[in-house]
């Protein structure tokens, strides 16, 4: 079998956001989107991602004294660059399937932005290999029955 790249399996052109994108306004994209990371851009660079998880641990936990009023005024004054991951780990599309999983094995990571020449050009996620898998694999069992 023909060694698997990440060009071949990456979502290319990913949805991205700049640094001063509320939180709320990241949740609505993953959201209406059903993706759970974006690249976070300034000046055609990634500088970050910011994904649901970093979302939901920024939100104030519900044994707070704080009025809805309040809770909703504060979130939205967050901004991706306050809680980004920066500078994350990057991979490029001729890289190896192997060595973009054996990355976010190793970071704990669900997925990683792909580069080529200082330019984003796609993300390979958990997803992405969920899709490679299956097609490698025909004799899955009918789950539609």
């Amino acid at each position: 079998m023909k060694e698997q790249i990440v060009r071949n399996w990456m979502t290319p052109n990913p949805i991205t956001i700049s640094p001063s994108t509320t939180l709320p306004q990241a949740q609505q994209i993953m959201m209406e989107k059903n993706i759970r990371r974006l690249p976070v851009v300034w000046n055609k660079k990634v500088v970050g991602i910011l994904t649901l998880g970093d979302i939901r641990e920024a939100k104030p936990s519900d044994a707070n004294s704080l009025s809805v009023y309040e809770l909703n005024f504060l979130l939205d004054q967050l901004t991706a660059k306050a809680i980004m991951t920066a500078d994350p780990i990057v991979v490029h599309p001729n890289s190896t399937i192997a060595s973009a999983a054996k990355i976010m094995l190793d970071y704990k990571i669900g997925g990683l932005p792909v580069m080529e020449d200082g330019e984003l050009v796609g993300i390979i996620t958990e997803m992405d290999f969920c899709r490679l898998i299956v097609s490698q694999n025909d004799t899955f069992p009918d789950t539609q029955g």
